[in-house]
Parts: C-alpha cells; structure tokens; sequence
C-alpha cells in the first residue's frame, strides 16, 4: 500500500474513533470513558487475534474450510492448553468479541456477561507463564458502574453502543496488517485523552515523535539490541517505539518496565497485545521503582529510554538503607527528598548496559540545581558517564508546556566531553502543542552522532570545562544563542528621527492653518 494511502486510511480511522469516543461518551468524563473505549479495542484485539491464530494453524494443516468462531464451545476446549502456551490466554468460540456482539442487544444481562467472560480470559492464563501479565488486565473495565448508567437498563443499552461502535471501526482482516490498525488506534486514543485530560491525564503518556527520537538516539549503528527497558512506563508507548525503529524481531528478549499507577500499568500491557507483542517478549511491572524495583534478575539493559515524572517526592535520605542501595551508593549523596529526578537517573545508569545507551527527558532544573543534584552531576561527569545533554523545545509534551531536556547516558565513551545541542527552535506548532517533525529530529540526530560543533546549535564540551563551570550542564551556558537583532547605523537613525520630528512640525503647522481657515469660515 503506497504510503499516500496507509495515511489516509489512518486519517479516516482516527476520524472514526474520534467519533466513537465523543458520541458514546455522554455524561461520563472522556478520561474516566477511556477505559471503556480502549478495554472493548482490547477485547475486539484478542478475539480476532486468537481466530486468526487458530484458523492459520488449521489451514496450514489442510482444514481449508476451519473457522475457528463457528465451533461450538465444547468442540473447542481440545486446543486450550497448547493455545495457552503459545498466546498466552484462550477465549471460547461463544465468548469471542464478535459472536457477543451478535447476541448483545437482545442479552438483558449483557453486563454480566461481559464480566463473566472478561474473569474466564483472565482466568484462562492461570497456572501458565503468562498468568501475571493477564491479571487484571480489565480491571478498569467496570461493566456495573454507574458511569454507565443508573439502572442495569440503561448501561447495557450503553454496551450495547460500545461494542457496535468498536465493533464498526474498519481495522482490516486482522491478517493484512496494511497498517498497525490496531495499535495506531489504541495509541491514537491515548494520545487524544491525555491531550483532552490536561495535567491529570498527560502524565502517563509520552508524545509519538519524542518517543521516536528517543529509540533512535540509543540504537544509533545498532540493528538489534538484547532487551529494552523504561522504568517508568507509563502507557507503553515509549517502550514500544523500539518496535518501529528496529522491528520486533530484533528486541531478542524483549520489552522490561515498571510502572506505579495500577490503572496506567493495565493500560502499558494492553498496549503491548494491541501492538501485538505477545506475553513472552514483554515484563511489565506494577510498583515503585525507586523503592522496590522488579527487573533485578533482568538488568542490565543495552537501550534504555525514559520520561520519569517531574520532580516528584520520594523517601531520599529519610530512609537509611537507600544510601547503601548499589543503584545509588556511588555517588556518595541520594538525590533530594522533594526532588526524585537524579534519583531515576543513578538508577537508569546502574542497570545500563556497558555497551548500551539511555536517553532521559528530564526536568530542566537538574541541569544547574546545587546541593545534592550538584554533587550527582559532578559525580556523573567525573565519571565520564554524560554523553549528550539536548536542550527540547517548549509545550512539547501533555500536562506541562516547560521545556524539558534529554540527557544521554553511556558507559563505554571513547572522549572525555560531553556533547551540548540547543534544541529548542526545533519545531512546528500544531494546534496549541509544539511538535517535533522528522527533520527536526533528523537534526538533532545529526547533531547527538556527529559529535563536532555547529555554531548556535551543538559544541563538544571538554568535561574539564563543564567542572570549571561547577558542573552546571545548562545548554545556553555552552551554545551561544545566534544574535538576531540587526545591526543599526547611530548616526543614520539619529538622522531619520531628525527628519520625522522636522516633518510633524510642518504637518502640524499645515494643520492649524486648515483650522484657522475653518473657524474664520464660520
């Protein structure tokens, strides 16, 4: 498909959920709504995702005429448990989204229905290796509440909506893939709640073009990597971008991160499925990753991406049993109490890889705050640990319109500098956000890998500067901002002005003559 046409075919089934999204919303508020809208996407996935499993398997087999949703539930039950090893869970025939959605309107218990076949896909995964990342996975997804409605009526009439209307969205034969139909409308979604949400809703959700530059900043020259990690996921999509740059196939084992939101977890693994990566090539986990990280036994990580939330709380040195914490003892002092910032950046840098790179958006503060921020960033350039520092544009990202920065992170440098680039005119504006086009992150990509300076936009900075500067790593301290301002002749303007007060003069005296003309007239 020519890509004039993948776009348009994007375009017209963004239109779709747009519409879906706002007529079936009613009373209820679009972010407490999302989960509906993307739980029934999820559910639609799964079903067409295990049918086009299923029938492949048979028609590989000879069984040209198998179809997978037409068996009977008991007449099914015989390839559970090798279905379950390999996908992961397993939905019967009567329970597939688009055999429910037959019955929907004439079932006046639509909505426990839904919920009881919602605990057997849950529950189809229990005992197997892929129990923990289908836990709860609809949880969000409350058939009963009275979001929906005030009486049981009235939410299955709802249902009723919710499955046609997602049920209607032209997403192709889920074998086609003319385009990640599914995935581009789950991201789609997310990132039209999280800009409909302000602050509340945009915290989880990282913007498609940063999370790109991103991937790419730490797979430069690289084809395939041995896992990627976030440990603050968020929704996914951050991790997932890995996927686009590299292709699946080429993450050998896999997707790792962590999140502490439950709802924004459950939304990271729904992700993953819609995106179809299946169970085994993703670890996703639910948990605060300062305190109580989950991916020992998986670390470390040859590319590692991140948009850690802003200058959030933690315990710090309240708790005294994190100073000796091997993620954060090295460098002498825990990043402070009131601000976590350094502390995701001491432990993104312990669990990287010696051949990896990470990329970080972080709060501009930590590039010039003193006190114990100063005493990690001395710790982080003696050390020889910065690679880049990226100066980003403003109102890039949902909830905040700062301008926020990268910092790029290797083990393995071959120069004992830090490469500084100013951003922060690369971007168009589109609608009330800025956004990062290709060729501005063509330019900053050209920049992170050519490493040489570009007058008023990147310089490679002796670290023994950045110390005499007192390990301030502010870029304006190091790219001069280009001087716009034109040059202007004194003399000349002096000159002009001269001439213009000479001219009011004589206009104004041109103007009491026609005055004095008018009242003698009178």
């Amino acid at each position: 498909m020519a890509p004039t046409e993948k776009e348009a075919q994007r375009a017209e089934l963004h239109k779709a959920i747009w519409r879906v999204a706002n007529d079936l919303r009613g009373s209820v508020d679009g972010w407490d709504f999302k989960s509906y809208v993307l739980g029934t996407l999820f559910y639609r996935f799964i079903s067409e995702n295990l049918t086009a499993y299923l029938n492949a398997g048979e028609h590989r087999a000879g069984h040209a005429n198998f179809e997978y949703a037409q068996l009977s539930d008991s007449g099914a039950e015989f390839g559970r448990r090798e279905t379950v090893a390999e996908k992961g869970f397993y939905i019967l025939p009567s329970e597939l989204f688009s055999n429910v959605r037959v019955r929907a309107a004439a079932d006046p218990n639509l909505n426990e229905t839904l919920e009881r076949i919602f605990r057997n896909i849950e529950g189809s995964a229990v005992g197997a290796e892929s129990e923990d990342d289908l836990k709860g996975l609809f949880d969000d997804l409350d058939v009963n509440s009275a979001k929906l409605g005030s009486t049981v009526a009235k939410r299955n009439e709802k249902l009723v909506k919710l499955l046609n209307a997602i049920g209607d969205l032209d997403l192709g034969r889920f074998e086609d893939h003319t385009i990640d139909a599914f995935g581009d409308a789950y991201e789609y979604l997310m990132q039209m709640y999280a800009s409909s949400a302000g602050k509340s809703g945009g915290e989880y959700y990282t913007p498609q073009e940063v999370s790109e530059l991103l991937a790419r900043i730490t797979v430069v020259g690289k084809t395939e990597v041995n896992k990627v990690y976030d440990p603050a996921c968020g929704s996914g999509s951050l991790l997932l971008k890995f996927a686009k740059v590299l292709g699946k196939e080429n993450i050998r084992q896999g997707f790792f991160g962590q999140e502490i939101n439950l709802t924004t977890y459950n939304l990271a693994r729904i992700n993953m499925f819609l995106h179809d990566v299946n169970y085994e090539k993703f670890n996703l986990a639910h948990g605060d990753t300062l305190l109580d990280p989950a991916h020992w036994d998986d670390e470390p990580f040859e590319a590692i991406v991140s948009n850690p939330p802003y200058s959030i709380k933690w315990e710090g040195n309240a708790n005294p049993l994190l100073i000796n914490d091997p993620r954060f003892a090295s460098a002498g002092v825990l990043a402070p109490k009131s601000k976590a910032d350094l502390a995701f950046t001491m432990h993104i840098l312990s669990w990287l890889a010696v051949n990896g790179t990470a990329a970080i958006v972080e709060f501009p503060g930590v590039l010039y705050r003193g006190g114990a921020e100063g005493k990690i960033r001395k710790y982080l350039i003696d050390n020889n640990y910065v690679d880049t520092v990226i100066q980003l544009p403003p109102n890039l990202f949902f909830g905040t319109t700062i301008a926020t920065c990268v910092i790029v992170l290797k083990k393995s440098k071959t120069d004992n500098a830090t490469s500084f680039i100013d951003a922060s005119d690369e971007f168009v504006r589109a609608g009330n956000k800025n956004k990062l086009t290709e060729e501005n992150r063509q330019r900053i990509l050209y920049a992170f890998t050519g490493r040489a300076d570009i007058p008023h936009f990147t310089r490679l900075v002796a670290n023994a500067e950045i110390a005499e500067n007192g390990y301030n790593l502010a870029v304006p301290l190091y790219v001069e901002q280009e001087d716009t301002s034109e040059a202007v002749d004194i003399t000349a303007l002096n000159a002009e002005i001269a001439r213009i007060v000479s001219r009011q003069a004589e206009l104004r005296t041109q103007i009491d003559a026609i005055v004095g003309d008018l009242e003698g007239g009178r």
